[in-house]
């Protein structure tokens, strides 16, 4: 424990970066992995819904193009929503609720 707190004490600047990136990659988190998971599973089921009854087989190419727009445009939340459309496209597929 003294070894950490002398570390500490004589590189305050490689704490604080480290600081820094750790907040980021949390904030990260929070936007793509986990904030996307309190959307409601009725949204995305009438999402997924829609995209099948409009584009049929073609659905899951149109989750993937709109989960890429999303990416290009720094749109986090809207991106872990697509990802969770495609996720349900996929076990739909799956278990051969459509083709």
């Amino acid at each position: 424990m003294l070894v950490l707190f002398e570390f500490v004490s004589s590189h305050p600047m490689v704490v604080l970066v480290a600081g820094v990136f750790g907040l980021v990659g949390l904030w990260q988190l929070w936007r793509f992995r986990l904030k996307p998971l309190f959307i409601p599973k009725a949204d995305i089921d009438r999402m997924v819904d829609a995209l099948i009854a409009e584009h049929g087989e073609r659905a899951e190419d149109v989750a993937m193009m709109e989960e890429d727009r999303a990416w290009r445009r720094s749109e986090a939340l809207k991106q872990g929503i697509w990802r969770r459309v495609r996720r349900e496209l996929w076990r739909r597929y799956e278990a051969g609720e459509w083709e």
